[in-house]
């Protein structure tokens, strides 16, 4: 008996050709990747491969120097977001697009209706919001204010937006980066419900066990080229990686290491204010890092990480407590003062807080210690060694750019956290903090990145790591915390705990992890 070829569904999306050009940069190369209805795409790429731009020519936010797309088999006029929408071509935000100040139904229905018409249907608006989130599983309250719903209920809300538009195609960029591993889960699943329903999804990601997991086929990005599309059955996470950045690439191996002394102590801990929400403060929390130890903390963003990351960068004092920084008490002190003690802080947010874009490379290497008489006589920089100083750590830390004097903000995300990088470990320090450290590179900086943590490891350093990547946390700690609403739980060997256990801990059942003798 011969078998009949499964049919392809339809192609509801073709892009053909797309090519866009920065000056002599070339963003996207003759890119040619096709869509089915149903089916799940995955986008893999570096960071800097192209992803964000040939999204933005899709959404219509540039115009394609060359080439042309399709959607449902009509041409989509180039450079129209409002064209791009009324095909039925919706995407959610890795950071969510939502009015804290309005209610889940308010936000849903804002921006659809015209704005010559005086009066809004709320009725007929609330039973077609709460059937499609019968339908998809995303159940939410649509009186609810958003300013009081979870990370995970507000992207129920973001992808109910998308359905109220009636979205056939949905596009995902880095949908999990905030939830917990349950949350993940119940988002997979609405994915299979949407899918089955005939949309057609793009999913955008880092984290390959997600890509595997959630795609039917994957799309590779490496310079501005497609490189390589394959069905997901048929790949496997180190052919993905390979592909990604054109090398094998080698996980590291945290090797077993006896604690040394302390370099962090936090005894009944207490900060009241600086958390905005009330979630960002912290209760008597209790924590003790070692040299050569890695403690990772482990929660939902909003939790008190911020609190504890200010905390340790000097940026605010205790209310209460013992905070002994490399066995010093800590009374009133600054960044600068930390600084000067040994502690070495890697920012969350490497654009914000981590460099100023608009100084150069050497500038923002020395910023933290320009009054060192290694960089400064009698009130006047050395310029000639703050460049020598940079050309050491570019070269160190292969952060590729022109030279010492180029303008950080035109770095790529990779290379500003390899400054960031350089700037904080070159000297050696007792303590580091590595916040959110790997947030949003791509396969190859993350594993250059956690090189040279676990290096600083080895070297002496007790680091504290904090991060929303559960992933990272289980790779790199020697013991995992978990934070919730400000208090913390007591740290366990990384052997002892899995993913499900540190996901039920976040959301605030701490009698999953049990206590370290």
């Amino acid at each position: 008996m011969v078998s009949t070829p499964a049919v392809e569904p339809e192609v509801v999306l073709r892009l053909t050709g797309i090519t866009k050009r920065f000056g002599a940069l070339t963003a996207n190369d003759a890119i040619s990747l096709d869509l089915r209805r149903g089916r799940v795409m995955a986008l893999l790429g570096e960071n800097g491969a192209g992803k964000t731009t040939l999204m933005n020519i899709l959404f219509g936010h540039y115009v394609a120097d060359a080439g042309h797309i399709e959607a449902f088999g009509q041409p989509l006029p180039p450079g129209s977001p409002k064209a791009a929408l009324a095909a039925g071509i919706c995407m959610v935000h890795q950071h969510f697009t939502l009015a804290d100040n309005l209610s889940v139904l308010d936000n849903v229905i804002l921006g659809t209706e015209p704005l010559w018409r005086f009066w809004t249907d709320r009725g007929r608006a609330r039973r077609k919001l709460v059937s499609l989130a019968e339908r998809f599983g995303l159940v939410v309250d649509p009186d609810a204010s958003v300013g009081a719903l979870s990370v995970g209920e507000r992207q129920r809300v973001e992808i109910l937006k998308a359905l109220y538009r009636d979205a056939r195609i949905l596009i995902l960029d880095e949908p999990t980066a905030v939830l917990t591993p349950q949350e993940s889960e119940r988002l997979f699943a609405t994915l299979k419900l949407l899918t089955a329903e005939g949309l057609a999804i793009v999913f955008i990601s880092h984290k390959m066990n997600e890509v595997m997991a959630a795609s039917d086929n994957v799309g590779v990005l490496r310079g501005g080229r497609l490189v390589a599309v394959r069905r997901t059955a048929e790949t496997n996470r180190g052919e993905l990686a390979e592909l990604m950045i054109g090398r094998t690439l080698k996980a590291p191996t945290v090797e077993p290491m006896a604690a040394g002394e302390p370099v962090l102590t936090l005894a009944g801990v207490t900060v009241k204010a600086g958390g905005g929400n009330g979630q960002g403060m912290l209760d008597a929390v209790d924590l003790k890092i070692r040299r050569h130890q890695i403690i990772g903390i482990a929660g939902v963003s909003g939790n008190g990480q911020s609190a504890l990351a200010d905390l340790v960068s000097g940026l605010i004092v205790p209310d209460a407590g013992l905070l002994e920084v490399l066995g010093n008490g800590i009374a009133r002190t600054g960044p600068g003062a930390m600084v000067r003690c040994g502690v070495a802080r890697i920012p969350e947010d490497r654009h914000a807080t981590g460099l100023v874009g608009d100084m150069t490379v050497w500038e923002n290497l020395i910023a933290e210690r320009y009054r060192l008489p290694e960089f400064s006589r009698f009130g006047f920089l050395k310029r000639g060694a703050a460049r020598q100083r940079a050309e050491g750590v570019i070269k160190d830390y292969d952060v590729r750019c022109p030279g010492p004097d180029a303008v950080s903000r035109l770095l790529s995300g990779g290379n500003m956290q390899k400054l960031i990088l350089g700037r904080t470990l070159s000297y050696g320090p007792g303590l580091i903090l590595a916040n959110q450290p790997t947030r949003g590179l791509d396969v190859g900086a993350v594993a250059y990145v956690h090189e040279r943590l676990l290096a600083a490891r080895a070297g002496g350093a007790g680091i504290l790591l904090i991060s929303e990547d559960l992933d990272e946390i289980l790779a790199l700690s020697d013991q995992i915390a978990v934070i919730h609403r400000g208090r913390l739980s007591p740290p366990q060997p990384r052997s002892a705990v899995t993913i499900r256990q540190l996901g039920l801990a976040m959301a605030g059942h701490w009698t999953e992890l049990s206590e370290v003798a």
